[in-house]
């Protein structure tokens, strides 16, 4: 009885320890979607501000004169 006990407590363990594993590998990938995003938000954030400053700087559209 203590045996089949034992085993079973080692068969969940394994089945705990796996999942784990899995889940960290999963976590591992998660991650670096998550840097890949973040790197690609950094990016279109500094291309944006770049094009908005040089808008900035072009000519203020005013009414042609025949108007």
């Amino acid at each position: 009885m203590d045996n089949d006990r034992l085993m079973r407590l080692e068969e969940t363990v394994a089945y705990q320890a796996k999942i784990i594993e899995e889940l960290s590998d999963q976590l591992a990938e998660q991650w670096k979607v998550v840097e890949q995003t973040r790197s690609k938000l950094d990016r279109l954030t500094e291309r944006f501000l770049t094009l908005e400053e040089n808008s900035l700087d072009a000519p203020a559209i005013t009414r042609p004169p025949h108007y």
